[in-house]
């Protein structure tokens, strides 16, 4: 079968309230490269992935509070936070995840060639 370069792209993803919030406060805290990957038709556990990159440990941490505090405050429970003092730290909130980064550490398992088929949602 053949692809018809002239198709329309698919439609992007509306995002919830609860990952957009996510996003905003990965951006205060100047995380790095951050993208969405729409994993719904991929079979995969979650929804989502929110991927981004702090610069160093210590911003990985600033990157990985706000985030918490942003999901608290809008009464959002996360399920659990794994690697809190390591170079990656996975925030799991069931319908999505959250992998903050430092950015050896993302290239190495890179993440998003891992799940290369799935959407990338424009943020």
């Amino acid at each position: 079968m053949t692809e018809n370069p002239s198709a329309s792209p698919e439609p992007t993803a509306v995002l919830d309230s609860t990952i957009e919030g996510v996003i905003e406060a990965a951006l205060e805290k100047k995380a790095r490269d951050l993208i969405v990957l729409d994993l719904r038709d991929s079979g995969a556990f979650t929804d989502y992935f929110v991927i981004c990159s702090g610069g160093s440990h210590r911003q990985v941490k600033a990157i990985v509070e706000s985030i918490e505090a942003r999901l608290r405050i809008g009464g959002r429970r996360r399920i659990q936070t794994e690697g809190a003092a390591t170079d990656w730290v996975l925030i799991d909130c069931f319908d999505f995840v959250v992998h903050v980064f430092t950015p050896e550490t993302r290239d190495f398992y890179s993440l998003e060639r891992l799940w290369g088929n799935a959407l990338q949602v424009e943020i």
